[in-house]
């Protein structure tokens, strides 16, 4: 594991006075969507679920996804933040346990499928995407200049301080390496091309917002709803069409199966439907890959 990069522990219990007007908006009429332990059973669940979470949902699972679940089920949630490819490569390590990885790319999934990496993963779901832009932080010398000039000229000023992640571990870094590529190509840019293959600037994807908000970088590449949540000021990457593509799995061998397929269910029905609109994600028609989808998921999942 890489023990070196800090990651994002999330536990969420009761927390009443935060749930109570988010519950109001899965409670009503989305019964049939919340999974076990909801109204239509009559029963509640208990217990923790482990979701292993891209650090781009940071915001939404810990102030409204997680909440909401654990006031309409009765489960409580212990997620883990990273990037979407490190979470892959530590489920097939084994250094952490997880009943739900939900990634901001199918590239992740298909390295937990098939017997050559583990059969940890026999099907995800795909449910909604996030179009990459660049946050930039407001009080910094260049953000007058990212307001009235084209981004790719304003980030290859002298003293640019761009932030972005490891391609390697996360999808975000991915794109915005084809980001950087598109633009040096389009503008004839050597410095654009080296920058896109430069590991200056590359930090955790969970450690970017604090990074960006604290001044230690000028701007930073995100996606547009957790630039939504973090209230960062954001210009868009004229010149590409990008964006993060958000799966949701329960992982074989999970130790928690019924939580796990419960909050999947609730994710992918209506109340995490409404809860992930609001915040600024394009739902998708949900579709598939793979087989083996649980049999009680079976109402939020499309039949193959």
């Amino acid at each position: 594991m890489r023990a070196t990069k800090p990651r994002k522990y999330l536990a969420i219990a009761t927390m009443a006075g935060l749930v109570t007007g988010l519950a109001a908006c899965s409670s009503s009429g989305s019964s049939s969507s919340n999974g076990p332990g909801t109204a239509a059973t009559g029963s509640r669940g208990s217990g923790s679920v482990n979701v292993l979470y891209a650090a781009s949902l940071q915001d939404l699972m810990d102030k409204q996804i997680g909440p909401a679940f654990h006031s309409a089920t009765g489960y409580s949630v212990s997620g883990f933040a990273g990037g979407s490819t490190d979470l892959a490569g530590d489920i097939k390590a084994k250094t952490q346990k997880a009943d739900v990885f939900v990634s901001a790319s199918p590239a992740a999934d298909a390295l937990l499928q098939g017997a050559k990496n583990g059969n940890w993963v026999d099907w995800y779901a795909t449910f909604a995407k996030a179009p990459l832009v660049l946050g930039y932080n407001p009080k910094s010398s260049f953000a007058a200049q990212l307001k009235s000039k084209p981004w790719y000229d304003v980030v290859t000023e002298h003293g640019f301080r761009l932030g972005k992640t490891d391609p390697a571990t996360d999808p975000k870094g991915v794109l915005a390496q084809e980001a950087l590529t598109d633009a040096a190509k389009k503008n004839h840019s050597s410095t654009l091309a080296a920058m896109a293959k430069s590991q200056s600037g590359v930090y955790p994807e969970e450690t970017l917002v604090g990074r960006l908000q604290s001044g230690q970088l000028d701007a930073g590449f995100f996606y547009t709803p957790e630039a939504t949540a973090a209230d960062i000021k954001t210009v868009p990457l004229t010149g590409t069409d990008l964006s993060a593509t958000y799966t949701a799995t329960v992982v074989n061998h999970a130790p928690d199966e019924q939580g796990a397929d419960a909050f999947v269910k609730y994710l992918l029905g209506s109340a995490g439907k409404q809860v992930l609109t609001k915040a600024g994600f394009q739902l998708l028609p949900i579709t598939v890959a793979g087989s083996g989808v649980p049999s009680g998921l079976k109402s939020v999942l499309p039949d193959k």
